[in-house]
């Protein structure tokens, strides 16, 4: 799925609260630096990182209402070596200290994320699958990692239960059968995609003979997959899951099956670790 101008909102929205979260009735500690005493901000990264959340943090300084300038020295989805600087932000040196915590925390973890999801695509760079996201997102920030995925070199499934079907075994169950469920999905909402999970190559072939667009095959072992994929001929498209490992990605790309949904894209990013020194003029 594609990502919207619902982004711009969702970030506006994001850094507002956690703005108000942070400095709530003020920063009694910024207080004790003249409001006019200027400096200059270098941000830089401990480790090596694919860089991701750059308008996160102009978001942060703009919502500030001050006036701060921010020069960048690197783009979302460049990869850097550890002790890159990444920006120098100049202004009144409280806002730098108001901003700073959570701009960093935006840019480190949208970076963490990216850096993951190159660490996961350079590994099948040589297969044509491609890897996607899951909804498993750190509560309120679903768009801004969605994003940080692409920077990191993966894909995008649904951005949430709107956009397109993904009917499971319990959707299976209420509806009285896949054919059923897909049926109803069509008639419910033409034109959105609709994917199947599925447990077995028996439920493939009646995914296939519904109409599926996309056949998720749960859990699939390596030989089952690689059957399924004769079994569907480009009739649909096949997305594997369950248990997607650094250790195990290779084995079932090259089964040839379109795509990999991975929950770890997202859930288990680790923070950069970023610094920023700070320069009084």
């Amino acid at each position: 799925m594609v990502l919207t101008d619902k982004l711009d909102q969702d970030r506006r929205q994001s850094v507002a609260f956690a703005l108000r979260e942070d400095i709530g009735e003020g920063d009694i500690t910024a207080r004790l630096i003249p409001h006019d005493q200027t400096a200059t901000a270098t941000l830089i990264t401990r480790e090596q990182a694919v860089i991701c959340g750059l308008e996160w943090v102009e978001e942060v300084f703009r919502q500030l209402e001050t006036p701060v300038t921010i020069e960048w020295c690197v783009r979302d989805g460049q990869l850097v070596a550890p002790n890159t600087v990444l920006c120098k932000i100049h202004g009144p040196a409280p806002a730098l200290l108001t901003g700073e915590r959570t701009a960093m925390n935006y840019l480190q973890l949208l970076s963490g994320t990216a850096t993951v999801c190159k660490q996961y695509a350079d590994l099948v760079a040589h297969t044509a699958v491609k890897l996607l996201d899951t909804r498993k997102t750190i509560p309120g920030l679903r768009t801004a990692q969605k994003y940080a995925v692409t920077c990191g070199g993966c894909h995008n499934h649904r951005v949430g239960l709107y956009d397109a079907f993904l009917i499971k075994e319990n959707h299976i169950a209420a509806c009285g059968g896949i054919d059923k469920a897909v049926a109803a999905a069509r008639e419910i909402a033409p034109g959105k995609p609709v994917e199947v999970e599925v447990e077995t190559l028996d439920e493939l072939s009646i995914a296939l003979e519904a109409g599926a667009d996309i056949i998720m095959l749960d859990n699939f072992g390596l030989a089952d997959m690689a059957e399924g994929v004769k079994i569907t001929a480009n009739r649909a498209k096949l997305e594997a899951s369950g248990n997607v490992s650094t250790e195990t990605l290779v084995d079932i790309a090259e089964t040839g099956v379109d795509y990999i949904s991975i929950g770890a894209l997202t859930k288990h990013a680790k923070a950069i670790d970023l610094s920023m020194r700070l320069a009084m003029e």
